[in-house]
């Protein structure tokens, strides 16, 4: 089997970012954004995904966290679409839900190639740590439109806003490890369309 792995850069003014992913990795993550927090929750998606991966980030901190936290978002997508390339004999779907204490949150992904996102959660603080709590919802954006991908996450239950934020990234990883997965069964694309 072909290694699934990608490196992916961006420069721009705000920020200067480096990805390496490795779909098929043990989970080792060296995650290094500015944002202790964001960095614990990157460091839980590929724990639990079993990705490897290797995040560097410069960003205008000073600002805010918006564009590190967006910018991420954009270079991993590109990162998962890169690392799964045509997507042969992908299981394409992948969902989990997952509990932390009181919250629980559903995620399910389709590597479909039509970027969507459904986002339904509520926070009730304006950050945890270094992150701001509406920048949660736009990573996932920026993962879902950059990867390609369809998204959903729903928070189900929960009231500890660090839980319900650590349960969405775990989910997410446990998802997107399940929709990764190859099938031995499958021939090509799972597509009837014939690509992804």
């Amino acid at each position: 089997m072909e290694l699934r792995t990608a490196v992916v850069t961006r420069m721009t003014k705000e920020t200067e970012i480096t990805v390496k992913l490795n779909l098929d990795g043990g989970g080792k993550c060296s995650a290094d954004t500015g944002i202790g927090f964001f960095d614990h929750m990157l460091d839980g998606f590929a724990r639990h995904g079993l990705f490897d991966l290797e995040v560097a980030c410069k960003g205008d901190l000073n600002v805010d966290c918006h564009h590190t936290v967006e910018d991420v978002g954009i270079v991993l997508g590109e990162a998962i679409k890169q690392a799964l390339g045509e997507k042969k004999a992908i299981r394409r779907y992948g969902s989990m839900i997952l509990p932390m204490d009181e919250a629980l949150v559903l995620c399910a992904v389709d590597l479909s190639g039509r970027p969507y996102l459904c986002f339904e959660e509520e926070y009730t603080t304006e950050r945890i740590g270094e992150l701001d709590t509406e920048m949660i919802r736009e990573f996932f954006y920026a993962v879902s439109y950059s990867a390609a991908m369809n998204l959903h996450i729903r928070q189900l239950s929960g009231s500890n806003n660090h839980h319900i934020a650590e349960a969405t990234f775990k989910a997410f990883s446990k998802a997107l490890d399940e929709a990764t997965m190859t099938e031995p069964r499958i021939e090509g694309v799972w597509s009837t369309k014939g690509v992804l």
